[in-house]
């Protein structure tokens, strides 16, 4: 996931550059709310977090250039990404791989648990046009904005969730995690 969501847009990005600095164009790269906030573990998380610094330290380096670079963080939008039946069929695909030690540790009904909570958690917007809208406007508008967080979940609950101090983020997602079984502790 990493050589895909981060090194990926990195390495098009750099490849491009050059044509985009002497056209004082736009780079509009797609990172995710939980570039800013992270709710659950693994790569996605970790490459939208790297595909925010990158774009803030491009858009520093090459103001002076007359490039504008600019981030559309989307909340969650009905893809593949958070498809729950992808999300359940990787889920268990892992979890057949760790080594039983690691699968006692959390206790025998862990993963059934954690992907009911899933099917129970994850709701989407179906509306991916608003995600467009914000690109239309990245690339066209006279005045874009830096970032574009897009969609209500992501504007009402996880932008501000994230300016939250730790201890009150962490107690909010401490409080809706599926823990291990004491007994497994």
């Amino acid at each position: 996931m990493l050589s895909v969501n981060l090194f990926g847009v990195i390495d098009v990005t750099l490849s491009v550059l050059p044509l985009i600095k002497k056209a004082k164009g736009r780079v509009v790269n797609i990172a995710s709310v939980f570039g800013r906030i992270t709710p659950f573990g693994g790569p996605y998380c970790v490459s939208k977090y790297g595909v925010e610094a990158f774009n803030d330290s491009l858009r520093i380096n090459v103001e002076a250039f007359g490039v504008k670079v600019l981030c559309i963080e989307p909340g969650f939008f009905k893809t593949n990404v958070s498809d729950t039946q992808i999300l359940e069929n990787n889920l268990k695909r892992l979890w057949d791989r760790l080594p039983q030690e690691t699968k006692d540790g959390y206790g025998h009904d862990y993963l059934r648990k954690i992907t009911k909570s899933l099917h129970e958690r994850v709701k989407t917007s179906e509306d991916l046009m608003k995600v467009v809208s914000c690109m239309e406007h990245a690339i066209s508008a006279i005045h874009p904005r830096m970032r574009y967080t897009v969609g209500w979940d992501a504007k009402f609950f996880w932008l501000p969730l994230s300016y939250m101090p730790s201890c009150i983020s962490d107690k909010f997602f401490l409080e809706h995690d599926i823990s291990p079984e004491p007994s497994a502790m």
